[in-house]
C-alpha cells in the first residue's frame, strides 16, 4: 500500500484495540495478538485492557474514574479502533459494552466520534460472532463512527484454528486478519466528510 509507506516516513498510524473477553485462553485475544504481528509498515496497534474498568455509573460520567479518563485519552489519541470480541447471548459482551458506555459519556465529549473502526470475532459456534457484530454496528451509528464494511471477519469453529498455546495456525485465516488490518488502515487514510450533528 503506497499510502502507508508514505505515512511511515512522517507519521505512524495508531490503532487502539479492544478485546471483548477477559478469559485467559480467549480466541479473540489470540486474534488480536495475531493482528499485532501482521501490521503493515507505518502502523502500530496497542490494546487497552478492559477488565480494569469498573461498572458504568452515570452519576460519575462527568468525573469518571482515573482508568476511564485514561481510556478516553487513548481513544482520542488513536487514529482508528480495532475490536476483537466473542458473542455472548446473541449480543455484545458486557465488558465491551461497559467500556463503550463509559467512554462515550457525556455524549458532548464522545471520543469515538468520527473514528474509523473494524471488528473481528471468533466463536466456537457456527456463526462466528455475527450477531454480536451486527449489534455492535448499531452502536457505531449512535457513536458516529466509521466502520469498514468489507472484509467482514467472523471465525466459526474457532478451536480448530488455534494450537494449545493460542497461536493461529491456519494460514488462510492469518491472511484474512492481515487483510482486515490493511483495509482499516486504508479506510483511516481515506478522506471523509464528517456528518453534521442535528
Amino acid at each position: 500500500m503506497q499510502e502507508l509507506k508514505v505515512l511511515a516516513m512522517g507519521k505512524t498510524l495508531k490503532i487502539l484495540g479492544f478485546v471483548g473477553s477477559l478469559r485467559k485462553g480467549s480466541y479473540n485475544k489470540a486474534l488480536m495478538r495475531t493482528a499485532m504481528k501482521l501490521l503493515p509498515e507505518g502502523v502500530t496497534l496497542e490494546v487497552f485492557e478492559l477488565g480494569k474498568i469498573p461498572p458504568f455509573n452515570q452519576d460519575f460520567q462527568s468525573e469518571p474514574p482515573k482508568v476511564v479518563k485514561e481510556l478516553k485519552a487513548e481513544i482520542r489519541a488513536a487514529d482508528a479502533i480495532l475490536i476483537a470480541s466473542p458473542e455472548y447471548n446473541y449480543s455484545i459482551p458486557g465488558v465491551l459494552k461497559n467500556a463503550i458506555d463509559w467512554a462515550s459519556r457525556p455524549l458532548s465529549e464522545n471520543p469515538f466520534d468520527g473514528k474509523p473502526v473494524a471488528v473481528m470475532s471468533a466463536s466456537t459456534g457456527r456463526l462466528g460472532g455475527a450477531r454480536m457484530q451486527y449489534h455492535l454496528r448499531q452502536v457505531f451509528v449512535f457513536l458516529n463512527m466509521y466502520p469498514i464494511n468489507r472484509p467482514e471477519f467472523m471465525l466459526s469453529n474457532a478451536a480448530d484454528y488455534f494450537d494449545e498455546d493460542g497461536n493461529l495456525t491456519d494460514e488462510e485465516t492469518r491472511r484474512r486478519v492481515q487483510d482486515l488490518i490493511k483495509a482499516l488502515a486504508e479506510w483511516t487514510l481515506k478522506p471523509k466528510e464528517k456528518p453534521k450533528q442535528p
